[in-house]
């Protein structure tokens, strides 16, 4: 187990490096690079070229590429020049970070919420109606782009019902004390109760649109595999012991059919966690996708670069979770690793 967390590790930090490489090739090959985006058509020859020896983009590529991890280890990505001019790139991720996982979050916990009872009850009754209705929404669901179902969630349910707001994370008129950036979470720490509900209300239509393509996927994932597993010897040998339903669904169906949806899981969590820019621009949530958005449309490099090396570490990290879960789930996992 332990080689195995090793060796997962140790492919982490390759695909890290490799993805270093190409956000430093691909940021510098953009139309005007860096010295462009802080200069704007302001910028002459001479303005130009002592802004170039100030950022070392002078110095050959690979001394720029060593100089642009070493910072980057550090934490310095450089300072945003779009998206909140004269803020650290790192400091502002680390404050619009927990928007964007307090989103993702409440978004998978909705589709798994729905999605995996659903799917296990489609395949214990496949053929019937709710088999039949649970398909053609997860095809809709995976069908319809977010940012078209948000627009019309948020038309429906906020503008023509009122039922809730229509962006933001919170009520402007809510005086909240902030502890974690988790504004549902500091709602609860603090007891403030009125603004935990607040911030509630305005995180349900986002993270509702959000998790309609982890809910489609997550279903039919489910929907397949307890079928699968339902068919094998063993759980036929169950029932002709005479052992109840509820056991032969924990221990044989359920615990058996989880290892590809959680593999599903994990990789729809890691998107959402990187993509979630459409939803963010939307609702007006002021989280990393947003900020992505902002930058590449007024070419903050340094936004850029910490955002989408955050995003990818997030994805691989989700991943590397789900990985290790696999022993846990499926115990001969574990014996071929000791073997």
């Amino acid at each position: 187990m332990l080689r195995y967390a090793i060796r997962r590790v140790l492919q982490l930090l390759l695909v890290i490096a490799v993805l270093s490489v190409l956000l430093f090739a691909w940021l510098r090959a953009l139309p005007g690079g860096p010295v462009s985006a802080l200069l704007g058509d302001r910028g002459t020859a001479e303005t130009r070229a002592q802004l170039e020896e100030a950022l070392g983009l002078d110095q050959p590529i690979y001394i720029q590429y060593f100089n642009f991890v070493g910072r980057a280890l550090s934490g310095d990505f450089g300072t945003s020049t779009g998206v909140s001019p004269g803020k650290p790139a790192m400091e502002l991720f680390l404050e619009r970070f927990p928007a964007t996982m307090e989103l993702s979050l409440a978004a998978i916990m909705l589709a798994l919420a729905a999605a995996i009872p659903l799917g296990y009850m489609a395949a214990r009754r496949r053929g019937g109606w709710l088999d039949n209705v649970g398909i053609v929404g997860s095809m809709i669901g995976i069908s319809i782009p977010i940012f078209f179902l948000a627009f019309l969630l948020k038309y429906l349910l906020s503008i023509k019902l009122g039922l809730l707001p229509t962006g933001g994370r919170q009520s402007v008129g809510i005086d909240a004390t902030r502890v974690t950036g988790f504004f549902v979470l500091d709602g609860l720490i603090t007891r403030e109760w009125d603004a935990a509900l607040d911030s509630l209300r305005h995180l349900f239509l986002p993270a509702l649109a959000l998790s309609s393509i982890p809910f489609a996927v997550i279903f039919r994932i489910t929907r397949a595999s307890v079928l699968d597993v339902m068919d094998e010897d063993y759980v036929r040998t169950a029932r002709s012991k005479g052992l109840t339903r509820r056991v032969i669904r924990d221990r044989h169906v359920l615990r058996n059919a989880m290892l590809p949806v959680v593999t599903t899981v994990g990789l729809q969590t890691g998107a959402l966690l990187s993509g979630a820019v459409l939803t963010e621009t939307v609702f007006a949530w002021q989280g990393v996708g947003q900020a992505l958005a902002i930058g590449f449309e007024r070419k903050d490099f340094p936004v850029l670069q910490v955002v989408i090396i955050a995003a990818a570490m997030a994805y691989v990290l989700v991943n590397l979770l789900v990985d290790l879960s696999y022993a846990v789930i499926d115990p001969r996992i574990r014996t071929a690793q000791k073997g």
